[in-house]
């Protein structure tokens, strides 16, 4: 059995997609495709997909990532192609890599998101991001299946910067740019705990809701401050040869003219 590990984008109106949504057109796409699929056991066998830490519906991410279970080895760069023409736009698949190292979901602690904060100026952003990483807590609250939940989202956050919009995405009136650092910790802390938290410490109050992108996912480097990328590991890794295969080839090697 072959794994494929993909990372994939939420681009555009396909922010707004679930991610049962998702699993629907992904498994659409595996049959356009004709990839031949591992399926489970029992009454109802569905195809082996696992997906790590989706994104929350309503927010954009450049970094989502699964791996499928392939019953028949396949080019991971011509099945990336092949499932990417198969998905509507905005669902892109944009690397495969084969599975050559455990546990992929191990290795995603952390994201890196950014938040358009529109009407909002950059000066007062900077401001409210400054109280913010002063805090040594924050408490802020979230509804949940079980009622509402105070939690501290001071404590997840690894880095937090206020910016202003890049020249080719400008806007009608003041706009800030913030690019936020969050640890996967439990309870997860999300990009709107964080603005409630600037909210509660700040005053900061955006008139519409922020829009939010997932960069990058992966494992949090500590001395850098950075999210590394999780597939990194499976291509670094060669298979090495079997010392069945290495004593084989030395038994078989013709040998040299005697002396």
């Amino acid at each position: 059995m072959q794994r494929i590990r993909l990372r994939y984008t939420k681009r555009g109106r396909l922010r707004f997609t679930s991610h049962r949504d998702f699993q629907r057109a992904f498994e659409r796409a595996l049959r356009r495709a004709e990839v031949p699929m591992a399926y489970s056991a029992g009454f109802t066998p569905h195809p082996k997909v696992s997906y790590a830490n989706a994104a929350p519906t309503g927010t954009g991410s450049e970094a989502e990532y699964l791996e499928i279970a392939l019953t028949a080895h396949r080019d991971p760069a011509r099945l990336r192609e092949l499932l990417d023409e198969s998905l509507p736009a905005g669902l892109d698949i944009t690397d495969a890599v084969e599975a050559r190292t455990p546990g992929l979901a191990d290795r995603l602690t952390a994201s890196v998101w950014e938040l358009r904060l529109e009407g909002v100026e950059p000066e007062g952003a900077e401001k409210a991001v400054a109280a913010f990483l002063a805090a040594e807590t924050v408490e802020v609250q979230r509804k949940t299946k079980n009622g509402m939940r105070t939690f501290d989202a001071r404590g997840a956050v690894a880095g937090l910067q206020a910016g202003r919009p890049q020249p080719d995405r400008p806007g009608d009136g003041p706009c800030a740019i913030l690019r936020l650092v969050v640890r996967h910790v439990t309870p997860a802390v999300r990009p709107d705990d964080v603005l409630s938290g600037l909210r509660a410490v700040a005053d900061l109050a955006p008139p519409v809701p922020a829009a939010v992108t997932r960069l990058a996912q992966g494992l949090f480097d500590e001395e850098s401050g950075t999210v590394t990328d999780p597939l990194a590991p499976d291509r670094e890794a060669v298979p090495a040869a079997s010392p069945t295969a290495a004593g084989t080839a030395s038994a078989t090697a013709p040998e040299g003219p005697a002396a």
